[in-house]
């Protein structure tokens, strides 16, 4: 499925991250799931979030720089080869992955695997075939 994610760029100080969440806490937004890449001088935080206009538009008004971004999350068996399967399918689309983050569901049976390809929509069709 085709979701939105929000990125925010953030400048890699101490705070920057908290103040995002609690921008979005106090706006009644919750976040699903998150992934954080770091360099020297700045941080990208890439989310999914119950209702991605709402954070996004709270966390532009906070004065953050962010995107939306189109994703593809699959959900997969959480157990041994559940990955695998799914990129054996993957590969013989010929899509590349730009990057990719996950999270467990709680009830240890699935794991909900979120993926930037450079085609989502053949990606997606063949996940889904």
């Amino acid at each position: 499925m085709i979701v939105k994610q929000i990125s925010i760029f953030l400048e890699n100080r101490r705070g920057q991250l908290a103040a995002a969440c609690r921008a979005l806490a106090q706006s009644g937004v919750n976040i699903a799931t998150l992934s954080l890449a770091d360099t020297t001088d700045f941080g990208i935080v890439r989310m999914i979030v119950d209702d991605h206009d709402k954070g996004y538009e709270v966390l532009t008004k906070a004065g953050f720089t962010v995107r939306q971004t189109d994703v593809v999350m699959v959900k997969v068996a959480d157990r041994p080869g559940g990955m695998a399967e799914l990129m054996e399918r993957l590969d013989a689309t010929g899509v590349d992955i730009e990057y990719s983050y996950a999270y467990a569901l709680g009830s240890g049976d699935s794991a909900i695997l979120v993926f930037r390809f450079s085609d989502n929509a053949k990606a997606e069709a063949a996940l889904v075939a």
